[in-house]
């Protein structure tokens, strides 16, 4: 066991993670501090210079320089700089400048994008309080929270933030919200006397507070264990920087794409050289021709064209709730096989709601979610009158009355009135249900204003109030008065179910008069209460009694005895109403979606099986579970596991790492501190934009706007179509510049000369190729695009189908090309320019027609609308003006090496143009008239 020294003659063990199962007798003892005098300024002085400040350290961030190199790490772009070298070498600075440009502008936009540093210790840093309350030296001291260590007494008081992991001393009505952490969904009730068992999950350890989160309700008292990064946070941010980034999908093909291509281009300049050398062509000539070939072979746009179609992707992915932090991370949506999503708030509204009453053996269902006061009472599926229902108005007033929380208006506009809670969520829950049976909170609170009471404690689970009815007449609605000559008081308790129970001897009938409460009735009101929560609902029971005075000091057990048991309320997170048809899609497009939370099983497993993700023969497993299992059984449970429940941070990991051992695309979903470094080490991370921490925000590749799983499905759907699309152009680019290979070479074969110039094939790729290519980077995607299965991951960009089509392409535009060319010798041999010419502008506008039919992979020109989109018409058009500008203005023809066509060179080239494009529908007729329908 390790050992601290904290001066010469002291020395205490760190306990690491398991000060939660030793009694405060113990942990005082190690820690070596007083529970009433805390430690003295001198040793606390001592532990601050040997442990440090209670800050969390920081991994070097990337340099500028760092960044930028890593844009020039790509093979493609080291083909394009070797080229560009090259041409500057024979003096083609024009070809050099322009190759250089693009390359520049590729790394300009990546730096742009990525440039924002790795912000995930700063944003933990503000989840440390700025300052903490301490006792040192027998008296409470105010002090920076940098400068706790451990062994400080903390004082803990409602909205304060808990400055270092802490074990509790004392605990009233101390509730503590950790949901940032554990991904618990209500304020968790501490209570420092229990000893809890060394295992036990983090959601679970009552008796310990931890650094960062938020004191929502009482008060405590509690003894600092753990400072700096060797809190629970600490931990977290220690992950988080030890979390590895590996190169997307997208780029593992593309550089897989940049390889092939360099080596093929590399393959054939050397077979060009050679040749050509053989048959007796001047060597620089050869090596110029050979220079010429490989940028015919490289896209120089690609890399350029890329960058801006996910950027394109980006803003349209806005429009669906999804911000991009990373480029990159656009399409790698697109793969994913694996949702992990979080439910709270996900898959959930993370608004309580009460939706089930029972009372006096009826079940009255509640309709509406969240805290808007609307919605309807129902029983056996059919709509009531509450009024008919007297018992039911009174466990809802009750459980309105016995309540610290309140619904407020946060805004109003011509189509709804919205409300903001203000409270503890269960309570909440209950004033809008009694909101929705027409009871405001706060004209019932000043109809029965509140005189005494007995705060909720965890040790009693119950609450108590006492309310004035004075002056309150007959006619008034009211369950509590009995006599109108006399002033009465109503005594309401709310709280655990069996507790609640045994402090009655009576229970409400439904037409609103008591009845003694027997053994028979008990069992009847514990079945319904077991009925409710095996539904995964939070059930809590409400009760009253009405007497003709209240002590002036209340003690705990006074007025508690022979209450009347008003009924049970069970409240829930509903899942959102989207959430299910999302599901069906994202099933149909082949994606697994798994619930990770740190919620109880069976809450977790009733959201589930409501929503349909729990499977048939598919399990549920805990945090707990998951300790036991080596990796290789993990890997093998997590192919028929729906649902994680009671996890934490460290298992969030293993469960995404063994999906990806799985050779699974995971995307995962989170908002709180405990799924940074999940979501940093999945393919895709995704955070809550409303709900989620800073840390979790800067931890993710991508932020979703609304909190709302339907938009991931939509976001993997857009990332579908950027994909499907960055194919498009790929496949475009290569079928063209294949075809002006082949040109080039068998054009030196069967000729003396070369069909193209070096400038031509640039202004080619470029400006031809390049706007066409970018077009296709905006098409809205393939209908069914979303009932297809996800790509393998290790599918390469071309896939055989592609290749066939590249094939056809290459074929087609060669022979079209070199007859223009070759007709051109025959009919024009003095004229060499003008043969140049005819193959430039055949090239040029069978290239422009050939992008129509590469809008759709399997779908006719026809069918998906010659001209439906516009940005394809305008690149049409763009490029075939340039075109025609080069070849028709006069001081541009010595530059690019052509002449003005005359009708005569057009009538012979003209049948030519449309061949290619005729030739890609007819194939792609042949490859997909099974599909196709």
């Amino acid at each position: 066991m390790a050992v601290n020294k904290f001066s010469p003659h002291l020395s205490i063990s760190q306990n690491g993670d398991s000060w939660h199962a030793l009694h405060t007798e113990e942990v005082m003892e190690m820690l070596l501090s007083s529970t009433e005098g805390g430690l003295s300024h001198e040793e606390a002085e001592r532990r601050l210079v040997e442990l440090g400040p209670n800050e969390l350290t920081e991994a070097p961030q990337t340099t500028f320089l760092e960044m930028l190199k890593e844009q020039f790490n790509n093979f493609v772009v080291i083909m394009l700089i070797i080229a560009a070298l090259i041409s500057a070498l024979l003096g083609e600075y024009l070809e050099a400048g322009a190759i250089m440009a693009i390359v520049l502008l590729n790394s300009a936009l990546g730096v742009i994008q990525e440039r924002r540093a790795e912000q995930s210790l700063a944003a933990l840093r503000k989840l440390a309080a700025p300052e903490a309350h301490v006792i040192r030296d027998n008296s409470r001291q105010l002090i920076p929270s940098n400068l706790v260590v451990p062994g400080d007494i903390v004082l803990l008081d409602s909205g304060n933030y808990v400055p270092a992991d802490v074990r509790l001393l004392e605990a009233v009505n101390l509730r503590i919200e950790e949901a940032a952490l554990t991904g618990e969904s209500v304020p968790v009730q501490k209570d420092a006397v229990t000893r809890l068992e060394k295992d036990i999950p983090l959601g679970d350890r009552k008796n310990t507070a931890f650094m960062g989160t938020l004191v929502n309700y009482g008060r405590g008292r509690g003894v600092v264990v753990g400072t700096g990064m060797r809190t629970q946070i600490g931990m977290i941010a220690e992950m988080i920087q030890s979390v590895q980034q590996e190169p997307t999908p997208l780029q593992r093909r593309l550089n897989q794409l940049g390889k092939t291509l360099g080596s093929a281009a590399l393959a054939v300049c050397g077979l060009v050289f050679v040749v050509g050398w053989m048959r007796g062509y001047d060597p620089l000539d050869m090596f110029l021709l050979a220079v010429s070939l490989a940028i015919a072979a490289v896209p120089e746009g690609l890399p350029a064209i890329v960058t801006i179609s996910l950027a394109l992707g980006m803003r349209e992915m806005i429009k669906r709730h999804a911000l991009i932090r990373r480029l990159s991370s656009v399409e790698t949506l697109g793969s994913a096989t694996t949702i992990c999503s979080d439910k709270t708030g996900t898959l959930t509204q993370n608004e309580m709601t009460v939706t089930r009453i029972w009372v006096d053996g009826e079940n009255i269902n509640v309709s509406g979610s969240g805290y808007t006061p609307e919605g309807n009472f129902s029983t056996n599926g059919k709509l009531i009158d509450l009024d008919d229902y007297p018992a039911a108005t009174t466990a809802l007033w009750v459980a309105a009355l016995n309540n610290d929380a309140d619904l407020e208006v946060s805004g109003t506009s011509a189509e709804k009135i919205t409300y903001r809670l203000v409270g503890d969520p269960t309570e909440g829950a209950m004033v809008v249900a009694a909101a929705k049976a027409g009871a405001r909170a706060k004209d019932l609170n000043k109809a029965y204003p509140r005189v005494q009471e007995i705060p909720f404690d965890s040790t009693r689970k119950r609450m108590v109030t006492c309310h004035h009815l004075e002056g309150i007449q007959p006619e008034d609605v009211s369950p509590f008065y009995d006599n109108q000559n006399r002033e009465w008081f109503a005594v309401t308790m709310k709280g655990a179910p069996d507790v609640v129970l045994n402090h009655c001897s009576h229970y409400q009938r439904m037409d609103d008069h008591s009845e003694l409460l027997g053994e028979t009735q008990k069992m009847r009101i514990l079945a319904a209460n077991d009925r409710m929560t095996q539904e995964a609902l939070r059930v809590l029971a409400v009760a009253f009694r009405v007497v003709p005075e209240i002590p002036e000091k209340v003690e705990l057990g006074t007025l508690e005895n022979d209450l009347v048991f008003a009924g049970l309320i069970g409240m829930i997170d509903p899942p959102r109403q989207e959430v299910l048809p999302a599901l069906e899609t994202a099933r149909r497009a082949g994606i697994r979606t798994v619930m990770i939370t740190g919620d109880y099983p069976k809450t977790a497993r009733a959201i589930a099986e409501t929503i349909g993700l729990l499977e048939a023969g598919h399990q549920v497993l805990t945090g707990l579970e998951l300790d036991q299992m080596d990796d290789s059984k993990l890997q093998r449970e997590v192919s028929f596991t729906d649902v994680f429940a009671r996890v934490s941070p460290e298992h969030k990991m293993r469960i995404v790492d063994a999906f990806r051992a799985r050779n699974e695309v995971v995307a995962m979903t989170g908002d709180g501190v405990n799924d940074a470094p999940s979501i940093k080490r999945a393919d895709i991370g995704v955070a809550m934009g409303i709900t989620g921490t800073d840390v979790t925000k800067e931890s993710a590749d991508m932020v979703l706007t609304d909190d709302n799983y339907a938009s991931i499905v939509s976001a993997v759907e857009q990332g579908r179509v950027i994909y499907s699309n960055i194919r498009k152009f790929v496949y475009y680019l290569l079928s063209c510049n294949m075809a002006e290979i082949a040109i080039i070479f068998l054009g030196i074969i069967l000729t003396k000369g070369s069909p193209l110039t070096v400038i031509q094939l640039l202004w080619l790729n470029l400006i031809t190729d390049g706007a066409p290519a970018l077009a296709l980077g905006t098409e809205k995607g393939e209908p069914d695009i979303m009932n297809r299965p996800p790509r393998p991951p290790n599918e390469p960009i071309i896939n055989r189908f592609m290749v066939n089509g590249i094939i056809i392409q290459t074929v087609a535009i060669t022979v079209v090309t070199l007859s223009a060319y070759l007709a051109g010798l025959a009919y024009y041999s003095d004229q060499p320019d003008v043969a140049t010419t005819m193959a430039f502008v055949t090239l040029s506008f069978s290239e422009l027609l050939r992008a129509f039919t590469a809008r759709s992979e399997r779908y006719p020109l026809f069918k998906i609308g010659v001209f439906t989109n516009k940005y394809m018409n305008m690149a049409f058009v763009t490029s075939l003006v340039l075109l025609l500008v080069v070849v028709y203005i006069p001081f541009l023809q010595p530059i690019f090496n052509t002449t003005a066509l005359g009708w005569e060179q057009w009538r012979m080239i003209l049948p030519l143009l449309f061949i290619p494009a005729l030739a890609a529908e007819i194939g792609k007729f042949i490859t997909t008239r099974r599909e196709i329908v």
